[in-house]
């Protein structure tokens, strides 16, 4: 891949699509989506709260993932609150056949940085209704509980969706920050389609949640999918790949993940359509088996260390 002075390579400054070769995944056994999505939390305001400075240059954001050829949106109804569904609706909507919003609920927000988990069957019944209304969808395609809430057995909330489910609202059903025991458990009261921990390179505390997923074929979806701290450092041990490739350290985070598991379905987000365009331009970055194998080396080495 040759460095462009931007950083970005022009072909994915046009509007054609960047994803012929990207490799997908069926969501639940019917559901196909292209891996590499994109999260909407951050066209939303600082500390996901309220409406973004530049509300327009959100919305030229989801247009633009569209025309890239995204066609896995992931959202909630807590980022804003209200707010990314709110601009998902009104830019997208009638969407494109095939592009698939997914959302979650179950999380409440006291204000900039805070969250309460709710699981309250008429709760979390409420809040789907709402998130219909405002994706101005008559079915959300994969709806996740956010968050367990530890004060809600957890088969009374999957319990409300299942429901949902039952009545055509809701075609899949996933689940956030869980281990697989929770899984385990969750699946005796309904299908288990997606997960949603934070992993990437450098964290990997949910290594064993992701495992189970790749063993069940469940969609593991990373968030905060970029790594921080030494890893990805100048000078640190995935400069010098990143280097050669001419290629961002997100871009390597990126492409580290679709590499890890068949399973994985990143959701890099921005509010910048420059950056968006830096991220899906990651599908296309190709390495050796030997730089993977150094890459997993480093970052097994950064996760050992804490960093």
């Amino acid at each position: 891949m040759k460095r462009w002075p931007t950083g970005l390579n022009p072909k994915f400054m046009s509007t054609t699509s960047v994803t012929s070769d990207r490799s997908t995944f069926t969501i639940g056994g019917d559901l196909t989506v292209n891996r590499l999505g994109y999260g909407a939390m951050r066209i939303t305001g600082e500390g996901i709260w309220g409406y973004p400075k530049d509300p327009e240059e959100a919305r030229r954001v989801l247009r633009r993932a569209v025309e890239l050829g995204v066609n896995f949106i992931d959202t909630a109804d807590s980022y804003g609150p209200e707010v990314s569904e709110e601009l998902i609706g009104e830019t997208l909507s009638p969407y494109k056949e095939g592009v698939v919003v997914a959302t979650k609920g179950g999380l409440t927000r006291q204000g900039p940085n805070k969250w309460q988990p709710v699981g309250r069957p008429e709760y979390l019944t409420q809040q789907l209704e709402l998130s219909l209304r405002r994706l101005r969808l008559e079915r959300i395609e994969l709806y996740q509980l956010h968050r367990i809430d530890p004060k809600v057995p957890v088969e009374e909330s999957l319990g409300a969706l299942k429901d949902l489910q039952n009545a055509g609202k809701i075609r899949h059903i996933g689940l956030s920050e869980v281990t697989p025991e929770e899984i385990v458990r969750a699946k005796k009261t309904v299908p288990i389609a997606s997960v949603q921990n934070r992993y990437n390179i450098a964290d990997r505390a949910h290594e064993k949640t992701l495992n189970y997923c790749i063993e069940n074929n469940i969609a593991f979806i990373p968030w905060f999918p970029v790594a921080a701290g030494k890893l990805v450092q100048p000078g640190g041990p995935m400069d010098s790949a990143a280097k050669k490739h001419g290629a961002t350290m997100s871009q390597l985070c990126i492409a580290w993940l679709l590499h890890r598991a068949p399973v994985m379905l990143p959701i890099p987000g921005t509010s910048s359509v420059a950056h968006l365009e830096e991220n899906m331009a990651a599908a296309e970055l190709k390495l050796s088996d030997e730089e993977w194998a150094q890459l997993e080396s480093s970052g097994s080495t950064a996760n050992r260390a804490g960093s």
